[in-house]
């Protein structure tokens, strides 16, 4: 019983995590993609689809750094290493999946491809920016 409600904990944190930290990523995909597509986009759904990919990233990016060793500061190792850079790649590629998916704009189309990669880039390099920047200080 004991194990059992340590993973739903464990679960419950992750879930509270990835949601805090999909709120900055929506913003900045929802303010790119209303000037992408020329229209207004839904931003309920622009939070829904980045709240799966925030769980799904953080989900490959644990596994990424189990697999090199790295579970602790400072995370220059991590960050260097070939395993992360292909966890980042198949984040982008679900990012920019869920979005394209899930986001319709407010005339119920679905967003373009190409502006659910512009926003999938636009967020990653705002996020790897900032998240190299405090590694390196």
């Amino acid at each position: 019983m004991t194990g059992f409600l340590a993973l739903l904990s464990s679960l419950i944190w992750w879930v509270l995590y990835g949601s805090i930290g999909a709120v900055v990523p929506s913003a900045i995909a929802w303010i790119v993609l209303r000037w992408s597509e020329g229209a207004p986009v839904v931003f309920n759904r622009t939070y829904l689809a980045c709240l799966i990919w925030s769980l799904l990233t953080l989900l490959l990016g644990a596994i990424a750094a189990a697999h090199v060793g790295v579970m602790r500061p400072p995370f220059g190792p991590l960050i260097a290493s070939g395993a992360f850079r292909v966890a980042l790649v198949i984040s982008m590629l679900i990012g920019v999946t869920a979005l394209w998916r899930l986001i319709p704009r407010v005339d119920a189309r679905r967003i373009r491809i190409g502006s659910a990669c512009v926003a999938v880039a636009a967020v990653m390099a705002i996020v790897f920016g900032v998240a190299t920047t405090l590694t390196s200080a």
